[in-house]
């Protein structure tokens, strides 16, 4: 009996080094990180393709908030405007790149900054999900990460919206709601000629 069980024993022991090994080399499978969930969704919708002359230089995830105020809608009544952003940017290794803010802007921790247009968009997953979208970008700052950046696709969207309640009377202007949110962000550069 002995020898079945330190047999059984050895097994365990080589199978929790083999999940162990395949933990290290799939690092964004086994993360328990912001970026842990990240680069795992659906590809990008026919319309939110760039164009032929860019490519994917690399992907951010983005944890944060999406900012509404509550305003005077132009159909009467009151309604949640979108303000800003405001979230951190990481990569496939959980570390912190950057930040995502008003503008909409993309600043790398490195000082470079890209500033985006909204191009195109399609619909977020789920109903609280923000939308996906492809905007075209120009740097907006000293050389380096974001400087050569073209396009950027906003995908895999989780939360975000404005909340369905809590802004409908003029007691309610000017409050403000940070709906937290996650993305992935691709940043497309010139292809190499």
């Amino acid at each position: 009996m002995t020898s079945i069980a330190t047999a059984v024993a050895q097994t365990r022991l080589h199978a929790g080094l083999v999940a162990a090994a395949l933990c290290a080399g799939l690092l964004s499978a086994c993360a328990s990180g912001p970026a842990a969930q990240a680069y795992a969704g659906k590809p990008a919708p026919a319309a939110l393709k760039p164009a032929d002359n860019e490519q994917a230089a690399f992907t951010w995830h983005a944890v944060g908030s999406q900012i509404y105020e509550c305003r005077a809608s132009d159909k009467g009544g009151w309604a949640w405007v979108f303000v800003a952003p405001e979230a951190d940017l990481f990569n496939q290794k959980d570390e912190k790149v950057g930040t995502h803010g008003a503008g909409p802007h993309w600043t790398a921790l490195d000082g470079s900054k890209t500033v985006g247009t909204v191009k195109a968009r399609a619909d977020g997953e789920r109903p609280a999900d923000i939308p996906l979208l492809l905007l075209t970008a120009k740097s907006a700052g000293m050389p380096g990460k974001m400087a050569g950046v073209t396009s950027v696709q906003r995908l895999n969207t989780e939360g975000g919206n404005a909340p369905a309640r809590g802004c409908a009377t003029q007691a309610d202007a000017g409050k403000r709601v940070k709906e937290g949110y996650t993305a992935d962000y691709v940043f497309f550069a010139a292809k190499n000629t």
